[in-house]
C-alpha cells in the first residue's frame, strides 16, 4: 500500500459541511413535512432550521463550484466522452459491486489523484452535483419566499409543481444519505476512505 493526495483540504471542508448541512435538512424537512404526526421540534424552529442552513448549504455548493472551476481538480468532474469506454466500465464497476466484492476480487477501478471516481461514481455525481443540487436549491429559495418569487413560481408551472420537485429530490437525496456511506465502507477497509476524507490521502494497491 501507498498514499496518494486526492482530496485537498477545501474540498474536504465542504464534504463534511454538507453531510452534516444534508441530514439537518432531512430531518428538519420531515418535521415540517408531517407536523402533527411528527413532533420532535416546534414548526417555526424547524422551518427557521431549514432556511438558515439550507443558504449555508448553497454558499457551500458555490465554495465547491468556483473551486473546481478555477483548478485542475476540474480534470475529476470532466465526462468520459467515448460511450463505448464509459459503458465497459460502468459494467465492470457493477459486476464488481453486484458479484466480485463477495468474492474477495479487486475493484477494476484504482485511484489517481485525477481519477478518484469509478465509472458509476462520475456518473452519479455529475447528475447529483451539476443538476439535482442546483435545482434543489433554485426550488428551496422559490419556497423560502412565495409572495415575493411568484412570478418565477408561475413561469415553472406554479406552487404545486415547485414543492413536488422540491420533494422528490429530498426523498432522492435522502436515500442517498444512506447508501452513501455504505458506499464509502467498501475500500480495503471499511474506514479507508472515511479516513481518506479527513486525512486527503487514499491508500492504493501498489
Amino acid at each position: 500500500m501507498h498514499k496518494i493526495f486526492v482530496h485537498p483540504l477545501p474540498v474536504r471542508i465542504w464534504h463534511w459541511i454538507n453531510a452534516f448541512g444534508f441530514i439537518t435538512m432531512i430531518a428538519s424537512g420531515i418535521q415540517i413535512r408531517y407536523i402533527g404526526l411528527i413532533d420532535v421540534i416546534s414548526f417555526k424552529t424547524a422551518v427557521d432550521m431549514h432556511n438558515f442552513v439550507g443558504f449555508v448549504l448553497i454558499a457551500n455548493f458555490f465554495v465547491w463550484f468556483l473551486f473546481y472551476l478555477f483548478s485542475d481538480k476540474i480534470r475529476v468532474y470532466l465526462p468520459e466522452l467515448r460511450p463505448m469506454k464509459h459503458f465497459i466500465a460502468s459494467f465492470r464497476q457493477m459486476k464488481y459491486y453486484g458479484y466480485g466484492i463477495f468474492k474477495g476480487q479487486t475493484n477494476p477501478h484504482q485511484v489517481s489523484v485525477y481519477h478518484k471516481f469509478n465509472a458509476l461514481q462520475s456518473m452519479t455525481y455529475q447528475i447529483v452535483m451539476l443538476l439535482l443540487v442546483p435545482i434543489q436549491c433554485v426550488t428551496g429559495v422559490l419556497l423560502w419566499d412565495v409572495e415575493r418569487f411568484q412570478s418565477a413560481i408561475t413561469l415553472t408551472g406554479g406552487l404545486r409543481v415547485v414543492d413536488t420537485v422540491h420533494v422528490l429530490i429530498f426523498i432522492f437525496f435522502a436515500g442517498f444519505i444512506f447508501i452513501h456511506p455504505y458506499l464509502a465502507s467498501l475500500g480495503h477497509t471499511w474506514s479507508a476512505h472515511f479516513k481518506a476524507m479527513i486525512t486527503g490521502y487514499e491508500e492504493v494497491e501498489d
